[in-house]
C-alpha cells in the first residue's frame, strides 16, 4: 500500500471517531478510539512509540513519544485544541526528521468538521 492510500484510510479511521464523538474529549480518548479503528481496518500500528534524540552520535532518552506510528510509515499526532499552531507543525516534521519517516498527519479533533483538523507533513529528508 503506497503512503496516499495509507493516509487515506487513516483520514477515514479519524473521521469515523470523530463523526461518532464529536469534539470535546481528552486526547488520551481519541487515541483509544483511533486505535481501536485503525485495528478493524487491519493497519498495524504502534502506540507511544519512544523517540530518542541523535545528539554527536549519542542516543539521548529525552522522553519524546510519537502518539502513534501506522504501518512504520505514517507518524500520527492527535491534538484536541483550539486551533493548531505552527510549533505543532515544526513538532511533527523534526518527529519525522528523527524517526527517518517521510510522512506524518496531524489531527485535531477539536473541530466541528473533522477535514478542517487535518495537517499533512512531509519530511523531505
Amino acid at each position: 500500500m503506497d503512503l496516499n492510500e495509507l493516509s487515506g484510510k487513516i483520514i477515514g479511521a479519524a473521521i469515523e471517531v470523530h463523526q461518532s464523538l464529536g469534539p470535546g474529549l481528552l486526547e488520551s480518548a481519541y487515541e483509544e478510539c483511533l486505535c481501536h479503528e485503525l485495528n478493524l481496518n487491519g493497519l498495524s500500528f504502534k502506540r507511544q512509540q519512544h523517540l530518542p534524540v541523535s545528539y554527536k552520535s549519542v542516543k539521548l532518552d529525552c522522553g519524546y513519544r510519537l502518539d502513534i506510528v501506522v504501518e512504520e510509515s505514517i507518524i500520527l499526532e492527535l491534538k484536541a485544541v483550539d486551533r493548531i499552531e505552527p510549533i505543532y507543525k515544526a513538532q511533527l516534521l523534526t518527529y519525522l526528521k528523527l524517526a527517518n519517516i517521510k510522512l506524518g498527519l496531524l489531527l485535531n479533533f477539536n473541530v466541528p468538521v473533522m477535514k478542517d483538523g487535518i495537517v499533512r507533513v512531509v519530511n523531505r529528508y
